[in-house]
């Protein structure tokens, strides 16, 4: 009894390492694909089309699209088409000027921007807790740059990176309110598409999509939206609700891990003793956020019933990778 009891609390945890490797993936994806002449916005336009007609499929054979007010639909799309196409170009863009790995600690800033967000906005209190989490992830990211600015850091990448962290910041709290009460699974389909229709739109100014690509491309192409889209989402979902937001926020920070891990076997690409020392204390001050908070009454009944900010349930809210609206996984 206790043995089946325990069960989705081992087989959750697993889904959500598993949904970060596949999200902590994206960025090695996209850098062989940049490696076989693919271009950025095809690469895009490929991803979100694949996974919204996958996602789409999804989501209508289980029932989460049924009872969708038209507002809701055009809520999602605007988010997919907005904020979300903002945050990806922004992304995949610097993705083709700096390293992967780089890349990663920079993009995870975003949980910090999150809470200043949404205590600024008056939806969060401030605390000593975040106030520590603030200030240890602002030192990891000094560090992270510190460390590369004795070599080749590219400033446009850089500005890019933190302009997804901030676009990505700017989305998540928007969806809070838009997304309200929407099947998460719903607005991650309506995302997608939403986004799917912004990049066909821009690539049919560019004169429509170059699909003359290798073999090779398209394989990295399709792990994207396969592995690192449709994959990472429906892995993340199904651990969430065996672990709860908290544990499954904390788990998902196993994905910069993964891509600084991914670039250095694919790429030779390696961090300093400083960006690594600086990558540690960002990814802590993320689990510092978002580390469930045990009540006092809980704790008298001998039971944690505590939770993470609400907002932190959608750091993995991306791939990529990586972590859209209420507890929503997209990157």
């Amino acid at each position: 009894m206790n043995s089946r009891r325990c069960q989705p609390c081992r087989v959750g945890p697993l889904l959500c390492l598993l949904s970060a490797v596949c999200f902590g993936a994206m960025a090695i994806f996209g850098k062989l694909a940049y490696n076989e002449q693919v271009d950025v916005g095809d690469l895009l336009l490929i991803r979100f089309a694949t996974a919204a007609a996958l996602l789409l499929v999804v989501a209508g054979a289980t029932g989460a699209l049924r009872g969708l007010s038209r507002r809701s639909v055009v809520a999602g799309l605007a988010m997919g088409g907005i904020g979300y196409a903002t945050q990806s170009g922004l992304f995949f863009g610097a993705l083709e000027r700096m390293d992967a790995s780089l890349l990663a600690l920079i993009l995870y800033v975003y949980p910090a921007l999150v809470m200043i967000g949404a205590i600024a906005l008056g939806r969060e209190r401030a605390s000593v807790r975040r106030t520590a989490a603030l200030l240890i992830a602002s030192a990891g990211t000094a560090l992270v740059l510190g460390g590369a600015a004795s070599g080749s850091l590219d400033a446009v990448g850089t500005a890019m990176g933190f302009g997804a962290a901030l676009a990505y910041t700017l989305y998540i709290l928007a969806g809070d309110r838009v997304g309200a009460g929407m099947p998460p699974l719903a607005l991650t389909a309506l995302v997608c598409t939403g986004a799917t229709c912004t990049f066909a739109l821009a690539s049919a100014v560019r004169g429509g999509p170059n699909l003359a690509f290798s073999a090779a491309g398209w394989t990295w192409l399709i792990a994207i939206a396969l592995i690192s889209t449709v994959a990472a989402i429906l892995l993340f979902f199904a651990g969430l609700n065996r672990v709860g937001p908290s544990a499954a926020s904390i788990l998902s920070t196993l994905e910069p891990v993964v891509t600084v891990t991914l670039a250095a076997t694919a790429f030779g690409e390696s961090l300093g003793a400083v960006q690594l020392v600086g990558g540690a204390l960002v990814l802590s001050a993320v689990a510092v956020i978002q580390w469930p908070v045990r009540r006092r009454q809980a704790t008298l009944n001998g039971s944690c019933s505590g939770a993470a900010s609400r907002y932190g349930a959608r750091n993995v809210v991306s791939t990529s990778s990586s972590s859209p609206g209420a507890c929503s996984a997209t990157q």
